[in-house]
């Protein structure tokens, strides 16, 4: 049977199939059984013919997957393409994946905010699957983790403003951003100078260093990640008039991205009643007894699924605030899962 042009046991390709996200995106097709009827994956010549470990899901069994290459005859059959393979490869393949009927789930900020495009975070606007033209953006890893949080207390009250910062891992800049931080932690403990460390996935050290610099700099002194956080959380939650500030950071962490966020609402919303929005909210784990000190902490969660959120308090700077922290596997939730969720969506429509 059909739903919306795609079948209730859909053909899946993934696209980028090698990397950290496509390596992922195998891995949440197992854990939530994903009902496809076959699993392709996808990468570049180079990679052709490589075995992947595959777990099934679906009609698809255990064993292993062969890589093909990615080439516009590979989406024929398609009906779901999920795409973590760079913007230059999502704007290449594009039509390919069109010609052949299926629907592209982007990974990559090239389709992010085109108007055509509907941005997707199935816990706040699963409704915007419905006006799809083959392309469906999965946002910002650190935009998708900060809306689950805030879709709950927007419920509540119309937020006017939220200023966040990052803490975000270096796994978010890559496989060799994660090596270069082990390299970089062991040269320092074996008293390696900083003038001879190997500094080539950031500018500068990330070994025992923050580094506020993710992404190019724009002409008005803010960094393109942070003003993908202020576009792209507009456009998710339905709202341009709402207000955002980002200081996006880069930090010593392996995995998992963590966020302070102020929030200032139009109207009064108390502590507790932001608490009980939270812990019935999909997606979100509340972590937050400051008393046992427990709260969420990103070397402790990553490999999870939720979004955590803790430090819920009073923001008193404001007449209407709350302050709190939240904590998610940017690779997990910022990535594959937040894409095959929409899938899901897909079939479910």
């Amino acid at each position: 049977m059909m739903k919306n042009g795609i079948p209730e046991r859909p053909v899946v390709a993934v696209a980028g199939a090698t990397g950290a996200v496509g390596r992922e995106f195998l891995k949440v097709l197992h854990e939530l059984d994903f009902p496809a009827s076959e699993v392709r994956a996808l990468a570049s010549a180079r990679s052709a013919g490589k075995k992947l470990p595959f777990d099934g899901c679906g009609d698809v069994p255990a064993g292993e997957l062969v890589v093909s290459e990615m080439a516009p005859s590979a989406f024929e059959g398609v009906d779901i393409a999920l795409f973590s393979a760079g913007g230059d490869v999502s704007k290449e393949m594009r039509q390919a994946v069109l010609d052949a009927g299926a629907v592209m789930i982007d990974n990559s900020s090239a389709f992010r905010m085109d108007p055509d495009v509907p941005l997707v975070v199935p816990e706040v606007n699963p409704e915007d699957v419905r006006w799809h033209s083959g392309v469906i953006a999965n946002p910002n890893c650190s935009t998708i983790q900060m809306v689950v949080a805030l879709k709950p207390l927007y419920d509540l009250s119309r937020i006017k403003r939220v200023v966040v910062s990052t803490y975000q891992a270096a796994s978010g800049a890559g496989a060799a951003a994660m090596d270069e931080l082990y390299d970089q932690t062991r040269e320092i403990l074996d008293g390696v100078p900083d003038e001879e460390l190997g500094v080539k996935a950031f500018r500068h050290r990330i070994a025992f260093n923050c580094i506020p610099h993710i992404d190019v700099f724009l002409d008005d002194g803010s960094t393109k990640e942070e003003w993908k956080m202020v576009a792209e959380t507009k456009k998710i939650m339905h709202d341009d008039e709402l207000a955002v500030s980002a200081t996006c950071v880069r930090v010593p962490v392996l995995r998992c991205h963590g966020e302070s966020i102020n929030v200032e609402f139009e109207g009064d919303v108390g502590v507790e009643a932001a608490r009980a929005a939270l812990e019935q909210a999909p997606g979100v784990r509340v972590m937050d007894d400051p008393a046992s000190c427990e709260y969420p902490m990103p070397g402790l969660l990553a490999n999870t699924s939720d979004t955590y959120v803790g430090r819920l308090r009073r923001d008193p700077s404001v007449e209407h605030g709350l302050a709190f922290w939240d904590v998610a596997d940017q690779i997990r939730k910022g990535a594959a899962l937040n894409a095959v969720q929409i899938a899901l969506l897909l079939i479910q429509e």
